[in-house]
């Protein structure tokens, strides 16, 4: 090629390929804060309604259940106590019986040593970094193209499609769904952090530690809101299709979770024995 032809060729090639390192750039920054507000979030508290509702071939509701948990992080550990069912608050005798659960892992709590408080921990941690696995390799593992603009619930994003690379081999098992989905997300063009995520299922999947398993054409919506100016937390998320629970449950129909009443604590200090 003649090299006045190759320059009109790379000319005219240059905004599509700038244009593919803007949408890559928007994406690996939008992880990054991701994480770290999986980090910010471990300091706030949180209740967390889980509902499932089971619809006929018609999509009409034929059966509705739900659950409310109060969810909280203290000195290393997870704490999700049931609070509501059905959105009426439990009896006496089961508010007992939550209470219980809960002063009997303080009490456990109180008994570690300072090596086994400090190894309890570290497992924790790993767990959570396992978790967070798939974002990490999300960049690598799909083709993204900005679809366009959108202003949602007040901010003004990016919208970007992701489709999975044929290529691809995940390095984590844990990764191992993005093979069989494709994905759109809603990016703040002021923050890059998440706004909203839709995934629909391009074959069966597994996730969540294999706690939940999706057929193909079922939908993962997850929308995210800013909390006290310094963090995204997740505020609605919905599985809709053919979906397994726990390997055993199976709803044809949906499962919504939403967060609220975000309260912010102090994660530093250790529970000690009185």
């Amino acid at each position: 090629m003649r090299p006045i032809a190759l320059t009109f060729c790379l000319a005219s090639l240059l905004p599509s390929l700038l244009h593919a390192q803007d949408v890559m750039d928007i994406v690996r920054r939008a992880a990054e804060l991701d994480t770290r507000n999986i980090e910010i979030a471990r300091s706030y508290t949180y209740l967390q309604r889980q509902e499932e509702r089971d619809l006929g071939s018609g999509g009409n509701l034929r059966k509705s259940e739900s659950a409310t948990y109060d969810v909280t992080q203290l000195d290393g550990l997870r704490y999700r106590r049931l609070v509501a069912r059905n959105d009426q608050p439990l009896s006496p005798k089961e508010q007992q019986q939550q209470e219980s659960k809960f002063q009997k892992s303080l009490a456990e709590s109180r008994r570690e040593t300072k090596e086994q408080h400090d190894r309890r921990v570290a497992d924790w941690e790993r767990k959570q970094q396992k978790e967070r696995e798939p974002v990490k390799e999300m960049v690598n593992a799909f083709t993204f193209t900005l679809a366009g603009a959108d202003t949602f619930n007040g901010v003004d994003t990016w919208v970007i499609d992701a489709a999975p690379k044929p290529e691809y081999h995940p390095k984590s098992q844990a990764a191992a769904f993005f093979r069989k989905v494709k994905l759109r997300f809603w990016i703040g063009k002021s923050d890059y952090q998440w706004v909203k995520l839709d995934m629909e299922t391009l074959d069966t999947i597994s996730f969540g530690g294999f706690l939940i398993r999706m057929a193909k054409g079922s939908h993962l919506t997850a929308e995210n809101t800013r909390i006290n100016n310094e963090v995204w937390m997740l505020k609605r998320a919905e599985l809709k299709g053919s979906i397994r629970i726990a390997l055993v449950k199976v709803l044809r129909g949906e499962v919504i979770f939403t967060c609220s009443d975000y309260k912010k604590f102090q994660t530093s200090s250790r529970i000690v024995g009185q």
